[in-house]
């Protein structure tokens, strides 16, 4: 059985997984969109994001508390393995489900808080190692109006950068770059 959200997240996951796959050792120091995180740093960011919002599908307690390194040996086929027991994880009805334990929220919020991370961390690895990128057309559709309501609150949490100025003729996925604090090029 699946959910909507697990599709989304099943679409977006197809996009991302091959960009984590085609992340090169030696790119590992490299920039990225966001200014705070290297290459490294945001993979092992987006790791955790997975692994969490797996617990939180089962209405589970989730530990930001550190960022543990998940690049270890094997780090891109476990990715993948990680995203696939995220996907599965959503695909339960339950899972969207009542108010989330840990974040005080509706369950189907948090679920596209993991789908927004997927996304928009796809597109920033995807940028920082120059791969090309094109996203899950479903899953921006529904994020874009999550996005435009969470960023004020995404923006005093320091989730979310400042807004960027999307060009007048923006597509929606330029939109939700430039609203997440991204400058869409």
């Amino acid at each position: 059985m699946t959910t909507e959200t697990s599709t989304l997240m099943a679409a977006a996951a197809e996009r991302t997984v091959p960009i984590v796959r085609g992340i090169r050792d030696d790119q590992l120091g490299d920039s990225t969109p966001c200014a705070e995180f290297q290459v490294r740093d945001l993979l092992n960011h987006l790791f955790q994001v997975v692994v969490n919002f797996q617990a939180a599908a089962r209405k589970e307690a989730m530990d930001f508390s550190s960022t543990p390194d998940f690049l270890a040996e094997g780090w891109r086929d476990r990715f993948a393995a990680e995203t696939d027991r995220l996907i599965a994880a959503w695909s339960d009805p339950a899972a969207l489900d009542g108010i989330s334990p840990g974040m005080g929220m509706p369950q189907p919020m948090v679920g596209n808080l993991a789908l927004t991370d997927l996304t928009v961390h796809g597109w920033d690895l995807a940028t920082a190692t120059g791969q090309p990128y094109r996203p899950a057309e479903a899953a921006v559709e529904a994020l874009l109006p999550f996005v435009e309501q969470m960023a004020p609150t995404g923006r005093t949490m320091g989730v979310f950068g400042a807004e960027a100025q999307a060009p007048a003729d923006a597509e929606m996925f330029e939109r939700l770059l430039a609203i997440s604090g991204r400058t869409p090029a």
